[in-house]
């Protein structure tokens, strides 16, 4: 189990800025007090917290090279699910995704880098603000620039199935996990609210997938989930209530089986 969580933890290196920062631990916290993960799950996690962590640490003293590694690992594992026989077209996908990786990562190290200089300048906070506030439109464009060749660059050598999986493969599955989960929690979904719901996880699987690291990939996620919840209490769910009756109904079915 050691050796498992170790593993999965060098393959979520591909999501940090880079390979020798060592990420705040907080995006673990996103899913161990989510309201989609049942308890005994809890205490599992609260047992190998530790485990976890080593791995972070073993990913921020890799050297660039070895992150390079860990990226082509990451993707390839990606690109195994897409069931590609042709071993030219199969390293064409790998390298344009392991490429995106590195992409994304060092536009937002430069945006990183950009707004320190900004910040040692001694301006005044309305023009510092206002300056930091500009880098970061920048940044904005080149990632939805590098978005979308991306994208046209997959869509040339893949089916759009093929182009979906890689997308979850990118968020860590995070739409199918979560929008099965209001379906698990609230059985009484209407097809609009259901309608609602997914497309709201297909907005924030985009602006995930262009996040430079785990913590702001969950964090993206993060704020759509809190938006669905509030449009569903809208709806007239209490969604506390639902929650309670979901996990009972999680309880039960574990103790049946």
């Amino acid at each position: 189990m050691k050796r498992l969580l170790l593993a999965s933890c060098t393959s979520a290196c591909e999501g940090m800025r880079s390979a020798r920062t060592v990420q705040s631990p907080s995006f673990f916290c996103l899913f161990f007090f989510s309201p989609f993960m049942n308890i005994p799950i809890k205490k599992a996690i609260a047992v190998l917290l530790p485990v976890l962590f080593a791995g972070v640490q073993y990913c921020a003293a890799q050297t660039p090279a070895d992150y390079r590694k860990v990226i082509t690992e990451r993707s390839a594992k990606i690109i195994n699910t897409l069931g590609i026989t042709d071993s030219v077209q199969y390293n064409k996908v790998l390298n344009q995704l392991a490429d995106q990786y590195v992409s994304v990562n060092t536009i937002h190290d430069a945006g990183k880098a950009a707004i320190a200089a900004i910040r040692s300048q001694g301006l005044s906070k309305e023009d510092m603000d206002e300056a930091i506030k500009k880098q970061e439109s920048k940044k904005g464009a080149e990632l939805r620039q590098l978005h979308g060749a991306f994208i046209a660059g997959l869509e040339k050598n893949l089916t759009a199935d093929q182009v979906e999986k890689i997308k979850d493969g990118m968020t860590y599955r995070v739409l199918p996990v979560t929008y099965t989960a209001y379906q698990d929690m609230i059985p009484s979904l209407t097809p609009a609210q259901k309608d609602k719901i997914y497309g709201w996880l297909k907005e924030a699987r985009e602006l995930a997938m262009d996040e430079g690291s785990s913590e702001d990939k969950h964090k993206v996620f993060g704020k759509y989930k809190g938006r669905i919840n509030n449009y569903l209490s809208s709806e007239g769910y209490d969604m506390k209530k639902e929650e309670k009756a979901w996990q009972q109904r999680i309880k039960d079915s574990q103790a049946k089986g």
